[in-house]
């Protein structure tokens, strides 16, 4: 596996070599013993997986804060995304600056986003799959989200305000400035 650490060094881009012959490929997709060298937890609890009929479909900003704050592992299985983490662990030196990778079915790269960031997306074909290990359970009273737009952050999302397709909860989450000390660093 190629591991590669971004401007924020706690979140890691990950390629998962294939080996391909005349029926296709394999790949090893998660590998703990491989991962632990770089921090990465080797207990997963819960995949998700979504899927996004709609190009510029957009998922997030969210979290989970303690005790089930959750790490996550997030790869593409169909289609592309525009992925993106923003740090908002409170003393952290990148507390609320963000980093992103395009993730696709092509580039077989994967994201892993540790504890104490802001998760999300934006498709960038239609009929995209997405799939995510997490290292806690979905827990609704501990789901915490951002307005995914929020000035604040200045993420230069793939999609305008007009043309995102969005839920109800992302169209009306908070902004950055009213999150309360969520995680400290």
């Amino acid at each position: 596996m190629n591991v590669q650490k971004l401007s924020i060094p706690d979140v890691l881009l990950i390629t998962p070599k294939k080996f391909a012959d005349e029926r296709g490929f394999f790949s090893e997709t998660w590998n703990a013993d491989k991962l632990k060298v770089h921090e990465v937890p080797a207990t997963f609890v819960q995949d998700n997986q979504s899927f996004s009929a709609q190009k510029g479909t957009v998922r997030g900003l969210h979290c989970q804060i303690e005790p089930y704050a959750q790490g996550k592992l997030v790869r593409v299985l169909r289609g592309a995304i525009w992925d993106v983490a923003v740090d908002i662990r409170q003393g952290s030196p990148t507390y609320g600056q963000w980093v992103a990778a395009e993730l696709s079915v092509e580039n077989w790269t994967q994201i892993w986003i540790p504890c104490g960031f802001l998760h999300g997306f934006c498709t960038l074909v239609p009929n995209t799959e997405v799939l995510y290990k997490v290292t806690a359970s979905y827990a609704k009273d501990c789901e915490r989200s951002v307005r995914w737009n929020d000035p604040a952050l200045a993420l230069p999302w793939p999609v305008g305000a007009e043309e995102a397709v969005l839920s109800d909860k992302d169209r009306d989450s908070p902004l950055f400035n009213a999150q309360d000390n969520w995680f400290q660093y």
